[in-house]
């Protein structure tokens, strides 16, 4: 299969500049970007991507068995990647993105300059026992499935307001939650319970590639203890804690956003 077909992968701005790959999280597309893109145009060659059951991906490629855990993803990254030839990346990964792109890294340091975890989770469960706060206890995510299961587009309606914070301009959950609305609601049910039961706090030391972490100053979905968890992990990384809040701050606060991109990746240079 045609891996830019099957991903509907786009690319544009400078071609002789270096390379800055988005990549979106749960229930989205690349089309949660398009704020941050055309600043990106102006300075790199930029390469946005649908996963497989999201957006103008090619559904007939999706799988439960490719897709039921990060792996598929992951390979879908690295055959991007590969595909386009375009050089080491900088990978920007937002929410589950972040950890296809701390295993893509791990896997094939040489394809990637750089990492911009963009409000990551390793883990969405709390590990009293390892003195590790995720944010939810395993009864929650269980919950959340559970509704998610019953009724995804209640579900979809009642959540996104959440995940994007900023209840002073509802407009912004309001565009997530249809997103959530716009893909198949079986495929993002297996999709949720990747995103919400994955734990990667191993892997993190596995990564080699100079990495950013950017949380959000209050965030639902990521609190602050999982972006210092994750810098503290991966060695050499740096954090930075943005001024936007929610859970998407690609959407909530895209100058700041972009801003914090281009710098990290410049450095890369």
């Amino acid at each position: 299969m045609d891996v830019r077909s099957r991903n509907h992968v786009k690319v544009s701005g400078q071609m002789d500049r270096p390379v800055v790959m988005l990549a979106h999280g749960f229930g989205c597309d690349q089309n949660m970007w398009r704020l941050v893109v055309p600043t990106l145009e102006r300075d790199f060659t930029v390469v946005l991507f649908d996963h497989v059951g999201a957006g103008r991906s090619d559904l007939s490629a999706w799988s439960k068995d490719r897709y039921s855990s990060l792996d598929g993803y992951v390979e879908d990254v690295l055959e991007i990647c590969r595909e386009l030839d375009l050089g080491p990346v900088t990978f920007v990964g937002h929410s589950v993105s972040a950890m296809m792109g701390v295993l893509a890294a791990a896997r094939h340091p040489e394809y990637f300059a750089g990492l911009v975890l963009l409000a990551p989770s390793p883990c969405f469960i709390d590990d009293p026992a390892a003195g590790y706060r995720g944010g939810f206890s395993a009864e929650d995510i269980e919950e959340l499935l559970q509704s998610l299961d019953a009724n995804y587009l209640g579900w979809s309606g009642a959540m996104a307001p959440v995940i994007m914070g900023n209840p002073e301009r509802p407009e912004l959950g309001e565009e997530l939650s249809s997103s959530f609305c716009a893909t198949d609601p079986d495929i993002q049910r297996v999709f949720a319970r990747v995103t919400f039961l994955s734990d990667n706090r191993a892997d993190l030391a596995r990564v080699t590639v100079p990495t950013l972490v950017a949380q959000c100053s209050s965030d639902a979905i990521a609190p602050p203890e999982v972006g210092a968890f994750v810098q503290a992990q991966i060695k050499d990384s740096r954090l930075v804690t943005l001024n936007a809040t929610g859970h998407c701050p690609q959407l909530s606060a895209p100058e700041e956003t972009t801003e914090t991109i281009t710098a990290f990746a410049e450095t890369l240079r």
